[in-house]
């Protein structure tokens, strides 16, 4: 088939790939320019290169809602268009065009974690598993009928790059799979449950700040969310900025006063967690890896000379 095809960064680079690779040809790239969002700075492989490299007309946009955009789509004369990582709204009248309609490709299990850095808030939020939709674009953002879907579990051992990785390597297949049955008619979107759905905004800096008054197991999730080459979390010491780049929950109990830095574990110290620490219900926070202010890496036994004093998350 023909697909003109909009994508952004890795996963719209390695969708694009996935696409030539299966056999279609692909008339039309559009992306977005490079960015300094900090976010936007990661896993950017360029798609731009790629449509260099393939000798594929390009179009850079920042939002692709102008009259040279909707010509060259049409021109195209595309069957499909497929959309990866396109991170403004695209207007009805550049998706619809088409003759069969455009299917996004989002990195999480719709209706669930639209917008958004869906795997760092599927991580901070605990979820059991995460995953790739393939569905059908309609005016809202990632909303539209469900083609395909694939996941894969989360464990405590998974950090947001080891979620990436899995989730990155589904994203040409269930691209190709899904055009198959579109091109073959057997296309039946299923319409997503608005009541189970959630949208997520863009994390900043400040998304990254350790509460100590959360439970142990929330820092824990925090901290492997925004492993590098993320923004790490972190808290303050002393007034300087601290980045948590690993951490564990304690097997027991550790009361006290949240952010209290309490005792060595191995290479290691176990900080106090929680809002009702207190009344010594409440697991601990191992702090197993830090970063400084001027960028070198300690394990936490080392950072911290003496015991006692307190994290606090604002300086």
């Amino acid at each position: 088939m023909r697909v003109v095809a909009f994508g952004y960064m890795t996963w719209g680079r390695r969708t694009i790939e996935a696409l030539l690779d299966a056999g279609h040809e692909v008339p039309l790239i559009v992306t977005h320019p490079d960015s300094d969002n900090a976010y936007e700075k990661i896993f950017n492989e360029s798609v731009a290169e790629l449509a260099a490299d393939h000798g594929i007309p390009l179009l850079v946009r920042e939002r692709a809602d102008d009259v040279e955009v909707r010509d060259a789509v049409l021109a195209s004369e595309a069957d499909v268009m497929v959309v990866s990582n396109w991170r403004t709204w695209l207007s009805p009248a550049v998706f619809s065009i088409p003759r069969l309609g455009t299917v996004n490709v989002h990195d999480a299990l719709l209706p669930a974690y639209a917008g958004f850095a869906p795997l760092n808030w599927a991580l901070i939020n605990d979820e059991p598993e995460v995953g790739v939709t393939a569905h059908v674009m309609n005016e809202e953002f990632d909303a539209g009928g469900i083609l395909l879907q694939r996941s894969t579990p989360v464990t405590d051992d998974d950090t947001v790059v080891d979620l990436f990785d899995r989730t990155l390597a589904m994203f040409g297949p269930i691209t190709v799979d899904a055009l198959e049955l579109v091109a073959s008619g057997r296309a039946v979107p299923v319409p997503q449950d608005r009541k189970a759905a959630s949208y997520f905004h863009r994390r900043t800096d400040e998304e990254n700040r350790i509460d100590w008054s959360w439970p142990a197991r929330d820092v824990f999730n925090l901290v492997r969310a925004q492993t590098d080459p993320y923004p790490n979390s972190y808290c303050y010491y002393r007034g300087e900025r601290l980045r948590v780049l690993s951490a564990s929950v304690t097997d027991d109990v550790i009361g006290g006063t949240p952010g209290r830095i309490v005792i060595r574990r191995g290479r290691g110290v176990v900080i106090v967690a929680g809002a009702d620490a207190r009344r010594g219900r409440n697991r601990g926070v191992v702090l197993e890896r830090v970063r400084s202010e001027d960028g070198r890496e300690f394990d936490a036994a080392d950072f911290f000379p003496h015991m006692g004093g307190y994290l606090t998350s604002r300086p």
